[in-house]
């Protein structure tokens, strides 16, 4: 740990990006002393199969400010975030991707965005973007049902480059595939000033995408689970609960109205015709099962939620610098 705080911190997730490494440190270095920042960069190399580690090393030689991570295997861009995250020191945590599509630049601005203007965190909009149709397309769907379901007025949850407070980054949990949702996790974490900037763009210059259409389908579930996680994790009988009783009281309601008009039938000499006969009965029966089963389950839930503190572990099996 240094005794000096650095103004900045810039979070790398990356893998298999040996070429842009050394081109997008001293990029990032340029900014930082036009601008009189001190500064650290953290590398978090995700299971690189080629030499990214070795440049991250060598980097990390000719200046002290760059540090790195290791992971064993590739963990995915949430492992790595949540890794930089814990190690960064910066007063400002300034996140982007390796492949130097996100641009250096924009970070004085972002800076100044949430030291001078009081943001907790600052999101970038790719607004004219250099990517193929085949990604485009989806990620304006994805945004647009994300901007509805979360409240939360971006236009780009995705984009790699995004500003934070320390404190922001140091209370929130990004775990599995959220990192598409850190602006959601931080909303409801009690981090609610969360402003965007519209950021340049660059088209790729080395290698190629390190993601597929399938993020669009992962992502959907992503938000479904973080939503449900987000709001219920502290009291899963709040939903577990309340479905449950709903549940049982309609099962139960209905059971009681045929046992009721059977013995208004009978009562009145009327045809009578057996509740068992009737395919309402099991859906009924079924519908008082599955209540006391949704219940049980709030209350299990419930008591794994107090009883639980268990963090997930990602092994770091080498660091650079730090």
């Amino acid at each position: 740990m240094t005794e000096n705080k650095p103004d900045i911190s810039v979070v790398v997730p990356l893998k298999n990006e040996e070429e842009s490494l050394q081109e997008l440190c001293e990029w990032i270095q340029k900014v930082m002393q036009e601008n009189q920042f001190t500064y650290e960069v953290i590398l978090v190399d995700d299971g690189s199969t080629d030499a990214s580690w070795v440049t991250i090393q060598e980097l990390g030689i000719g200046n002290s400010c760059i540090k790195g991570l290791r992971f064993n295997r590739n963990y995915g861009k949430s492992a790595a975030l949540h890794e930089g995250f814990a190690a960064a020191e910066g007063k400002v945590v300034i996140t982007m991707d390796a492949d130097l599509q996100d641009s250096p630049d924009e970070i004085p601005e972002l800076y100044r965005m949430i030291t001078e203007d009081g943001y907790d965190l600052v999101s970038g909009w790719k607004k004219k973007r250099h990517d193929p149709i085949g990604k485009t397309i989806p990620s304006k769907f994805f945004n647009g049902v994300t901007r509805i379901m979360s409240g939360i007025p971006l236009h780009d949850f995705n984009c790699g480059l995004k500003a934070y407070r320390s404190v922001v980054i140091k209370n929130i949990k990004v775990y599995g595939e959220m990192h598409r949702y850190i602006p959601l996790i931080a909303k409801w974490n009690g981090f609610s000033r969360i402003g965007e900037k519209e950021v340049l763009h660059h088209a790729r210059k080395y290698g190629s995408t390190k993601f597929g259409l399938e993020r669009f389908i992962f992502g959907f579930l992503d938000l479904l689970s973080i939503s449900f996680v987000t709001r219920f994790k502290r009291r899963p009988m709040h939903f577990f609960g309340t479905l449950g009783t709903l549940t049982f009281v309609f099962g139960a309601g209905v059971t009681g109205f045929m046992a009721l008009e059977k013995w208004n039938n009978l009562r009145l000499k009327l045809p009578v015709r057996e509740i068992v006969d009737q395919p309402l009965f099991y859906i009924a029966l079924l519908a008082v099962v599955v209540g006391v089963q949704l219940f049980l389950a709030g209350f299990l839930a419930e008591m794994m939620t107090i009883t639980s503190n268990k963090n997930e572990d990602y092994l770091v099996i080498e660091r650079s610098g730090l």
